[in-house]
């Protein structure tokens, strides 16, 4: 059974990025830009677990867990804003985040 090269899963954890990277970028939104952050989080994990499969370490896939832990709390923080937005405005507009205080 061969590896699959690191070069070939750092271009993929690359296209996956600037994917959402471009989601964030483009997108008004604020559900689509969780979702296009989480996608460059997966790229960033995958990247670590490709890297810690090369170099025969487990040292990727702890930080694979950090990264999902860190992707569970901002989805958290992010939803919670996404319904007082929704219940305050009825729009998801990132636009109108800038008009909540408190």
């Amino acid at each position: 059974m061969t590896a699959i090269p690191l070069e070939h899963v750092l271009i993929l954890a690359c296209i996956l990025f600037s994917i959402g990277f471009f989601g964030v970028i483009v997108r008004k939104n604020t559900l689509f830009m969780l979702m296009s952050l989480e996608v460059m989080l997966n790229a960033v994990g995958v990247a670590f677990i490709g890297a810690g499969s090369v170099w025969q370490q487990a040292d990727g896939q702890v930080m694979f867990v950090l990264i999902l832990t860190l992707a569970a709390a901002e989805v958290a923080v992010g939803l919670a804003l996404l319904i007082r937005l929704q219940q305050r405005f009825k729009s998801l507009d990132i636009d109108c985040l800038s008009q909540l205080k408190g």
